[in-house]
């Protein structure tokens, strides 16, 4: 696929960007992309942090970075002190553009010329990084640790190339209602932008408040997190909005079975997918005739990735036999900010699965978060699962917490749907569905469980409330 300037140009006189000034966006490009090469010219290519709150100055200054080769960072504007001061720790960067908390901040460096003092470029002369254009993103956030997975124009690109192949598309619309700095919402562009396509940008909340940008959503691609469409669903407005849509890709945590038999019933053409930041978002997806059909997996492995499942010595395994996941991808992630993995070829994740004998992935879940009970391996997805079932509880999370005799008991952290939920009468619903070993024997209510913006868990958080509330329960 193309150069990030050579996409920059063929959209120049076009009116792709819906919801933003799509002149005013090549503007600050072209704008930036000339600073930055001057300024690289006789120096060091300077790191820059990404933190543009305002879409449009964050996707172009994220065009121009990515043109003048500099390294860039992508950063979440909202990070708190504790996340600042990692970042500051590990990237020492030279420019900043956008608006950080102050107290973090060497010396602030503005996109738009005409709000930079004169003396707010600080530029260091660093070391040459073993490679230049490199666009890291942050990932790992949920356990409180921010790495920045390691990628390049060219690994986001297969990406794009993988998914134009994989839904026979020759461009791609796309709505964004996820955050830029996160590959959820990065790859929505990049897809709108290499192929030529339309970028609608509108943030969730004016959505749900029913404040929807004018589009044909029959040739959009919307991409949603299980959250935000539990939250969709109970509105019939947004819900015949969703229907609307060419595709509904769904992923960034796992979703629950009711959660996709609601969509099933309304109709949503709903695409679960499977991807990380590490792998440039999906490698495989579930197509929409395959989910409205009754099919229940991630889907098949889009045509720039291949998928093995191993077992612990390392053989592949045949289908429908459960192991660890193996990826090998062309948008592959190099490795974490500063340092590239030996093997680049192949990426073995933390999840478990199958394949079956169409090349369905099915993902079982993660070996970080697998319980052992009493000599019985558990993964919390399947009871999760379980319980959403039940219809009484609005959030559910599956930990395990250490005990002398059983090794970790099973306890469930959740959100009741009413404040008279019976915890009695879930575990009876349960024992129809699950093995006896397989059901909590703690259970703690909370108002709210710690998910970050994509709906991934903080476990770390979990174990603490855990903790605290046996041990007032004891004392």
């Amino acid at each position: 696929m193309e150069q990030p300037l050579e996409c920059l140009n063929n959209l120049a006189n076009d009116d792709w960007l819906i919801g933003y000034n799509s002149h005013e966006f090549h503007q600050i490009a072209q704008d930036l992309y000339l600073e930055l090469t001057n300024l690289s010219a006789s120096k060091t290519l300077p790191k820059i942090i990404l933190a543009e709150r305002e879409p449009l100055r964050f996707l172009a200054s994220f065009i121009a970075a990515c043109a003048a080769k500099c390294p860039v960072f992508l950063c979440n504007p909202d990070w708190g002190t504790q996340e600042w001061q990692q970042v500051f720790d590990l990237v020492k960067p030279d420019i900043i553009l956008g608006e950080i908390p102050h107290s973090h901040t060497p010396t602030l460096y503005h996109s738009e010329r005409a709000k930079r003092p004169a003396n707010s470029t600080q530029h260091r002369l660093n070391a040459p990084l073993p490679l230049t254009a490199l666009i890291m993103i942050p990932t790992g956030g949920s356990s409180g640790q921010i790495k920045f997975a390691i990628h390049t124009w060219e690994t986001l690109t297969a990406s794009v190339q993988g998914f134009t192949e994989y839904f026979q598309l020759k461009q791609v619309n796309s709505f964004c209602m996820l955050p830029l700095y996160h590959v959820s919402g990065l790859m929505q562009f990049m897809r709108s932008f290499a192929t030529g396509g339309k970028l609608a940008i509108q943030a969730f909340k004016d959505v749900e408040s029913g404040k929807i940008l004018n589009i044909k959503q029959s040739i959009f691609f919307i991409s949603l997190v299980p959250t935000q469409l539990q939250r969709l669903l109970p509105n019939p407005e947004l819900t015949e909005w969703l229907a609307q849509f060419y595709t509904v890709l769904l992923g960034g945590a796992p979703a629950w079975n009711e959660l996709l038999e609601k969509a099933r019933f309304h109709r949503i053409r709903l695409a679960p997918t499977y991807g990380m930041t590490e792998t440039a978002s999906q490698i495989a997806t579930l197509k929409p005739d395959d989910f409205l059909s009754g099919k229940i997996s991630s889907g098949q492995i889009l045509p720039h990735a291949k998928v093995t499942i191993r077992n612990q010595q390392g053989e592949i395994l045949k289908p429908h036999q459960i192991g660890n996941i193996t990826i090998y991808t062309q948008s592959l992630a190099l490795g974490y900010y500063p340092i590239t993995r030996e093997n680049q070829d192949n990426f073995q994740v933390d999840d478990i699965g199958f394949l079956d004998e169409q090349g369905y992935l099915n993902i079982i879940g993660r070996n970080s978060d697998k319980i052992i009970t009493g000599g019985e391996n558990i993964y919390p997805v399947e009871i999760e699962s379980a319980i959403l079932e039940t219809q009484m509880v609005a959030d559910i999370c599956i930990i395990g917490i250490p005990d002398k005799h059983w090794g970790q008991v099973l306890t469930a952290i959740y959100i009741p749907k009413k404040s008279d939920t019976s915890v009695l009468n879930m575990q009876t619903l349960l024992k129809d569905k699950l093995s006896k070993f397989k059901i909590p024997k703690y259970w703690i209510p909370q108002a709210n469980l710690p998910r970050n913006s994509q709906g991934k868990i903080n476990r770390q958080q979990l174990q603490q409330i855990a903790t605290e509330f046996l041990q007032n329960s004891i004392t």
